[in-house]
């Protein structure tokens, strides 16, 4: 059934949100592979081979994306590590994120998620290497990327990105992937693949003018402009920034702290609830059926265990 069949039917997987958001239902109900295809052909366009894609850019070695999952505090750490290359992606790199998106599509215990590089710099785009080697692939890399930057966007996680060091092209790109974004003090970000020669490959005009309106993705993309974290701050890129220099573990730390303090405190399956309410009221479009929707989710949670607790507590007030 594709994505749009599903949300006229009132997305059943929805109305079961609770074994839904601990299991597979999920990662279905939020593929991107389903959205691309839906879309793709709604069109008529040919529908990219992701896996033939995958087996391709596996080949291209160097470097790894690290995952750590920790069910206690429901934070997971997404890592990019490629140090020596400022964290740029390999074909390998791209294809381990989006192995690591489908676990975290899948992690019941989960709440946020942070983004982050190794070694104090976030993401200097596409590793140069992997790029001249690849230059004939470049509609096929890109169409990995979106639907691999889709799905993490789309996932029923807190994400925020902790952008350190060089946050530039690629990673500038990464960074608006995330719900957040949380930027050191001494970092700096900026798009300026317009000073390669290029547009954005992985989806970022879509995603900036979803976020920022036209005017200013256009002036962002064509002015390749690199921002401090103070100017950063200020027109709305970053939603905060470290006020003092840490070592970058320790900023990391702060970060995952920043994440649970404010978005993370509560129950799994409740931040879950939301994000997914969320994800399907963006990709309906639809009035009626994102109120369905949410009437929907909203039921599956009244009367529940977690209000029950809430009202015992006297919380509302407190």
């Amino acid at each position: 059934m594709l994505m749009m069949d599903l949300l006229k039917a009132g997305m059943p997987a929805i109305s079961g949100i609770t074994s839904l958001l601990r299991f597979t239902a999920l990662k279905n109900l939020l593929s991107v592979p389903s959205m691309l295809t839906a879309r793709l052909m709604s069109s008529g366009a040919s529908q990219p081979d992701l896996l033939a894609i995958r087996d391709e850019l596996e080949k291209f070695e160097g470097g790894s994306v690290d995952l750590e999952m920790d069910d206690h505090s429901g934070i997971a750490v997404m890592m990019l590590n490629n140090p020596k290359r400022l964290n740029s992606l390999t074909g390998k790199m791209m294809v381990d994120m989006a192995n690591h998106i489908t676990a975290l599509e899948n992690w019941s215990l989960g709440k946020g998620l942070v983004l982050v590089g190794a070694s104090g710099n976030f993401c200097s785009g596409g590793d140069l290497t992997f790029v001249r080697k690849a230059l004939h692939y470049g509609e096929e890399m890109a169409a990995f990327q979106h639907d691999t930057l889709t799905r993490l966007l789309n996932l029923p996680l807190v994400s925020v990105a902790l952008l350190q060091g060089h946050t530039l092209g690629g990673g500038a790109e990464l960074s608006t992937a995330c719900d957040f974004r949380v930027m050191s003090s001494s970092a700096r970000l900026g798009f300026v693949q317009i000073r390669m020669g290029l547009t954005t490959g992985w989806g970022a005009t879509t995603r900036l003018v979803r976020l920022f309106g036209r005017q200013k993705a256009l002036a962002y993309l064509t002015s390749a402009k690199v921002f401090s974290a103070e100017e950063a701050e200020k027109e709305g890129l970053v939603d905060h920034v470290l006020s003092y220099a840490l070592q970058p573990e320790e900023e990391l730390s702060v970060c995952k702290d920043w994440l649970a303090t404010n978005y993370c405190k509560h129950d799994a399956n409740l931040t879950q609830a939301v994000k997914a309410s969320i994800v399907q009221c963006d990709l309906s479009g639809d009035l009626v059926d994102s109120l369905r929707n949410e009437r929907q989710v909203f039921g599956k949670f009244w009367g529940g265990p977690a209000q029950k607790a809430a009202l015992e507590a006297k919380i509302k007030h407190k």
